[in-house]
């Protein structure tokens, strides 16, 4: 008996500390809606701009896609190996509020290109394949219908294809790497020289499949750039071109980068007040080394990765920590959502990237919760039906659900005879926090209004009302806005504004009669640009781990 007591006080006594310390949790679940299912082509890469649009593309030399050009408008393609006179688009524009699409003309290929949000809110886009691979394009948005692509021809000094894009802290943007490409510029062209050698990049290039495409590519918090490609990375003072600090390989040594695709994110930043700001990178999934030769020569679908690894980078001696999933994955993306968890979402378990090599589509999408303890950070959630290999994406919209589109492992627009058709369809993902169970603790953001501008190292008074109690502290997170494709969201960024204090603003009597509460909390915004670059974000408020709906601010 008194042993029996004496557990039955040990679990409550645990039990009561949980109530204490945790936030709301969420069961396993999380909501699928099938938004569109046809918007003509396939979204091999998007960008949500600042007024809650996204826009998408794919390439322009595989056959006519399934919306039409604008005003009957044709273009001549001679690179088409199906249509040499193409009058269909392949860029869209999705209007999120209405659900709807229009079409966009984009001249150049834009097949495997990278690109970036100027401080402006203008989409600056870069590279591509054969006549895209010098351009770069600009797409500004507007509340009309008349806004387009516009293409700056020698835009770019070197053939940029599969190359990752950076905003820096002075608005410009580095562009790294890409096939055969072992250097950086920048975009606009700086002073002399234009290019600039990486010699990490060649390092990393594993004969005969490569797997150091797309580098992962972070701004640290000391300001130089932390470059991820193939199983390891490197700290790069882009400025001096000088190498500060060389990470070890990811324990076991497969690569995580395109072909053998996994993804990566930086995870959210904290603490930003202090004199050295922790910052952590965590790279996930990936295809063991020669998957993409034995796929492509022999047919054979080797199973993909089921670890991440996750390694502090300013760390005097840093090592990467290796954790387990629930699955393997190639080709899956990673997006962070306004609490700061991570949903780990697309892809395939067997194979590699690129046309026709990817094998056993991942349906259910997993959750990593970074603050959990080691072996209880994942959970996994409801299913999609969609297939979303080679060619997917997925970006989170300010509403906190997260847009998903994409699928083509095809050379072209196939339908049918194939084992995964080109897939036009357009899908959202609601994290089960905007489940209605939990409206109680939702958050809404009264004041400063969305499209407002603020400034480095202010305070920031930020209104909100919410029915429900406050139980613990809340937070303020600001994202900026991602350029996705490949299974990396480029410039992908959460801060976790530190927080000065908050304060009741309503009556008693309001709340008295089931009104809804009104608080406000005083929050310092980022020091420096090395911290936040500049430009729009999406600014949230956490209460109980539920985000608010998130409002534009223009950080300057």
């Amino acid at each position: 008996m008194a042993a029996r007591a004496t557990t039955f006080y040990a679990l409550l006594q645990v039990s009561l500390q949980l109530l204490l310390t945790c936030h709301v949790t969420f069961a396993a679940g999380g909501k699928w809606d099938l938004l569109l299912s046809n918007v003509g082509i396939s979204a091999m890469h998007m960008q949500l701009l600042p007024n809650d649009r996204v826009v998408m593309f794919d390439r322009t030399n595989f056959g006519p896609s399934n919306i039409s050009l604008p005003n009957g408008n044709c273009r001549n393609n001679p690179q088409d190996a199906v249509s040499k006179i193409d009058c269909t688009a392949h860029s869209i524009e999705y209007k999120v509020e209405s659900n709807t699409i229009r079409p966009l003309t984009v001249q150049s290929n834009t097949w495997c290109s990278s690109g970036s949000l100027r401080p402006d809110g203008v989409l600056v886009q870069t590279g591509g394949d054969r006549d895209g691979e010098l351009k770069a394009r600009t797409f500004t948005p507007c509340s009309d219908e008349e806004c387009d692509w516009v293409e700056i021809n020698k835009g770019l000094a070197r053939r940029r294809w599969y190359s990752s894009n950076h905003i820096l802290p002075d608005g410009k943007q580095i562009i790294i790497g890409g096939q055969r490409q072992f250097n950086y510029e920048f975009f606009p062209k700086t002073t002399s020289p234009n290019v600039i050698d990486l010699p990490f990049l060649a390092e990393t290039n594993d004969r005969g499949e490569e797997n150091n495409l797309y580098p992962y590519v972070f701004l640290n918090t000391d300001g130089n750039l932390f470059i991820f490609a193939n199983n390891r990375a490197i700290l790069l003072d882009y400025v001096n071109n000088k190498v500060v600090k060389t990470y070890p390989a990811i324990p076991g040594g497969d690569p995580r980068s395109y072909p053998s695709t996994g993804s990566a994110v930086l995870l959210p930043l904290k603490n930003l007040e202090a004199d050295k700001i922790d910052a952590e990178v965590l790279v996930c999934g990936g295809a063991p080394k020669g998957s993409f030769i034995l796929a492509f020569r022999k047919r054979t679908f080797v199973k993909a990765l089921d670890t991440c690894a996750r390694i502090k980078i300013n760390d005097e001696n840093p090592q990467w920590m290796v954790e387990k999933m629930p699955r393997a994955r190639v080709m899956g993306d990673m997006t962070l959502l306004p609490n700061g968890d991570v949903l780990l979402i697309n892809g395939g378990s067997a194979g590699s990237a690129a046309w026709e090599l990817g094998r056993e589509p991942v349906f259910v999408p997993d959750m990593y919760h970074p603050e959990n303890p080691v072996n209880s950070r994942f959970e996994s959630l409801n299913p999609n039906t969609i297939p979303r290999m080679y060619h997917s994406t997925a970006i989170l919209l300010r509403d906190g659900r997260v847009l998903v589109g994409g699928s083509n492992p095809h050379g072209f627009y196939n339908f049918t005879g194939v084992l995964f058709p080109t897939e036009l369809s357009l899908e959202a993902f609601s994290p089960a926090y905007l489940e209605p169970e939990f409206a109680k603790f939702r958050p809404k953001i009264t004041s400063p209004k969305s499209q407002s501008t603020i400034t480095y190292g202010t305070n920031l008074k930020v209104k909100f009302k919410v029915s429900g109690k406050i139980k613990g502290p809340v937070k303020v997170t600001m994202v900026f806005p991602s350029f996705t494709t490949h299974s990396f969201s480029m410039n992908q960024r959460l801060l976790v504004l530190d927080n000065v204090k908050v304060k009741r603003t309503s009556s008693v009597f309001g709340a008295l009669f089931g009104k809804s509460k009104h608080y406000e909390v005083q929050v310092r915004t980022p020091r420096s640009a090395i911290i936040a670059p500049p430009g729009y974000y999406m600014m949230f408020l956490v209460n109980e781990n539920v985000p608010s709906e998130g409002i534009w601010v223009r950080l300057q």
